[in-house]
C-alpha cells in the first residue's frame, strides 16, 4: 500500500560546487538522486532528517551555501512520476531504456528501471564508462565490476562478451544489479557484497565507478585484481582530485582520459 506521505530534499548547491555536492550526496545515501535545473532532489517514504543534519553540519564547516529545503509532501506516486521523467539514452553502441519503453534496433539494449537507482546511463560517469567499455573491452574478458551499483557497467560488459564478477559494499545495489541482469536475461560468474579485497583472482578488465575517496583508500587492492597488460578503468573523480588520482597510479599508463562536465573517467594498462 502506498504510504500517505513521503519526504523530498532539495539541494540547489552553487554551479562551481555542484559535481562536489552530487558525489557527497551519492556516498551518503543509496537513494535515487534525481538532477533537475541545478538541484538535486532525494525522495523517501521516510523521514531524511539524518540526511538533513550532515548536510547542514557541511554547509557550516565548508561554508558553501546548499540552499537546501526538506518538504513532507503528500504522496502522488512519486515515483511513477520519476519514471515517466526518464528517457532514454543512446551511449556510444548501448541503448539504456527502462522496461516500458522500446528497444531500439542495431543499438545493444540495456534495460535499467531508474527507481532501482544506482545508476541509470544519464550521469557523466556511467556514461564515460560505458564509452571505455565499448572501445576497450574485448570478448572472452574477465570483467570484475566494483562498486556495481546497478549492475549496468557489468551487464554492458556481459553484452559484449566479457564474463564477468560484480561486487558492492551495499547488499541493496547487489541484489539491485542481480535483479537486472534477471532483466537483461545475461549471466555474471560471481557476486558479493564487499569490495576488490575479497578476492584474489586477477582480471584482463577491472572498473570502479566509485568516487575518488574510495578509489585511493582501495588503490593498493584495484592494483592486484589486474592483470599484466590488463586494463583498469577509474570514474567518479571530480575535477579537484584528478591529479592525486593519477599520481597514485602512475605506475599505469594511461590509455584514455575522459572528461565529460566536471567528471573525469581514466583507462589505465598495467604495464
Amino acid at each position: 500500500m502506498m504510504e500517505e506521505f513521503y519526504y523530498e530534499l532539495t539541494l540547489t548547491p552553487p554551479s562551481a560546487h555542484y559535481p562536489l555536492l552530487f558525489e557527497l550526496l551519492s556516498n551518503m545515501t543509496p537513494l535515487a538522486i534525481e538532477e533537475r535545473k541545478g538541484s538535486l532532489i532525494l525522495r523517501s517514504d521516510e523521514a531524511l532528517d539524518d540526511i538533513a543534519w550532515a548536510l547542514q553540519a557541511f554547509e557550516q564547516k565548508s561554508g558553501i551555501p546548499l540552499n537546501m529545503v526538506v518538504e513532507k509532501r503528500e504522496n502522488e506516486d512519486w515515483i511513477t512520476k520519476y519514471q515517466n521523467a526518464i528517457q532514454p539514452i543512446e551511449v556510444a553502441s548501448f541503448y539504456v531504456r527502462p522496461e516500458w519503453e522500446p528497444p531500439k534496433e542495431e543499438k545493444i539494449d540495456i534495460i535499467i528501471n531508474p527507481a532501482l537507482a544506482f545508476g541509470s546511463g544519464h550521469h557523466e560517469t556511467t556514461a564515460s564508462c560505458l564509452e571505455a567499455l565499448d572501445k576497450h573491452l574485448t570478448p572472452k574478458m574477465r570483467l570484475l565490476d566494483v562498486g556495481c551499483g546497478s549492475g549496468i557497467l557489468s551487464i554492458a560488459s556481459a553484452k559484449l562478451g566479457a564474463s564477468v564478477d560484480i561486487c558492492d559494499t551495499d547488499p541493496v545495489a547487489v541484489e539491485s544489479a542481480i535483479e537486472n541482469f534477471r532483466l537483461n536475461t545475461v549471466t555474471y560468474q560471481k557476486s558479493w557484497v564487499g569490495s576488490a579485497n575479497q578476492s584474489e583472482e586477477s582480471y584482463d578488465f577491472v572498473i570502479a565507478n566509485i568516487i575518488a575517496d574510495i578509489i585511493l583508500m582501495i588503490e593498493s587492492d584495484l592494483k592486484a585484481r589486474v592483470a599484466t597488460n590488463g586494463i583498469l578503468t577509474l570514474s567518479g573523480i571530480i575535477e579537484q582530485h584528478i591529479s592525486k588520482v593519477k599520481d597514485s597510479f602512475d605506475d599505469f599508463e594511461i590509455l584514455e582520459h575522459i572528461k565529460k562536465g566536471e567528471w573525469h573517467t581514466l583507462v589505465l594498462q598495467k604495464c
